[in-house]
């Protein structure tokens, strides 16, 4: 009797730890139009669409180098099955800061034998390894491809930490300082650039204001970037920050040219030179005005 009621006091232990362990676990908001959910990890990993997905990190743009099993569920399912016509962008954002503006075609070319998008859920139980150089892991909540390279998912698209996703309208009609310039709206270089900044770097900068990531500075003001770097220094920034300058508290990692080649470079450069005419042209003006 004794060692049954032993046994009993363990397992009423293990499940109010457990227990503690989910209440205390930070829940992910998913906005939709006026419709915002709030889902806890041990509400997603009980839903029925909850499904077990296998990745090998070396062939996609997982933040863990090494096959890692996930329990996940769909983004889209998640998103809801009435999607309001004026959203076109899935805005993701982490709580540290980073915000992912991923186009909803690209979610929605999973259905269409595209890859597929799923919101990876950690067990708080069971929790991930740590990230490389971290004492956390990629959780609770992390994005993550199936068959990404079906569908050219980049990096920069496979946001982890996450607190927030939401469907937005696209960043050039929230921001539009983002746009490319109308001088400019016929050099495809210039656009390509752009196209390239919006994926690859809005995620961590703003330009001029514009954008919602919280990482890094903003690479169009108070100064644009190319003012105070030359090209030579910003495409060895953009390769391997940490051979052109250090801080404590640094957090950009190098773009390879499997994540950037080097003529999306020369377009981002083209952009941002763009940008900073403008910029320049809109100073004088003022300027000359007073």
């Amino acid at each position: 009797m004794k060692n049954l009621l032993k046994v009993a006091a363990v397992v009423l232990c293990c499940v109010g730890a457990s227990a503690r362990v989910y209440a205390d676990a930070p829940a992910l908001a998913v906005k939709n139009g006026d419709s915002e959910h709030s889902f806890t990890a041990a509400e997603l990993l009980a839903r029925p669409d909850n499904k077990s997905v296998s990745l090998t990190g070396t062939a996609s743009g997982d933040i863990y180098r090494h096959k890692v099993e996930y329990r996940a569920v769909p983004l889209l399912a998640l998103l809801g099955n009435h999607l309001d016509a004026h959203f076109d962008t899935v805005e993701v954002q982490a709580t540290d800061g980073f915000v992912s503006e991923i186009p909803l075609s690209l979610v929605e070319r999973g259905v269409h034998n595209g890859a597929v998008a799923w919101v990876a859920v950690e067990d708080p139980a069971h929790p991930w390894p740590a990230l490389p150089n971290e004492s956390a892991s990629a959780g609770p909540f992390y994005l993550v491809w199936q068959f990404p390279e079906r569908s050219g998912v980049s990096r920069e698209q496979w946001p982890y930490k996450v607190a927030r996703i939401a469907l937005v309208e696209s960043p050039d009609h929230r921001w539009p300082q983002l746009a490319v310039p109308a001088t400019f709206a016929h050099d495809a270089g210039v656009k390509r650039g752009h196209d390239v900044f919006t994926v690859q770097c809005i995620a961590c900068h703003k330009m001029n204001g514009g954008g919602a990531g919280a990482v890094g500075p903003d690479l169009g003001q108070p100064m644009n970037v190319t003012q105070y770097f030359k090209d030579a220094g910003l495409r060895a920034l953009i390769r391997d920050p940490h051979q052109v300058r250090t801080w404590p508290e640094q957090r950009m990692i190098g773009f390879g040219p499997n994540v950037i080649s080097d003529a999306d470079i020369d377009a981002l450069l083209k952009y941002l030179h763009a940008m900073a005419s403008v910029s320049a042209g809109g100073a004088r003006q003022s300027s000359s005005e007073q």
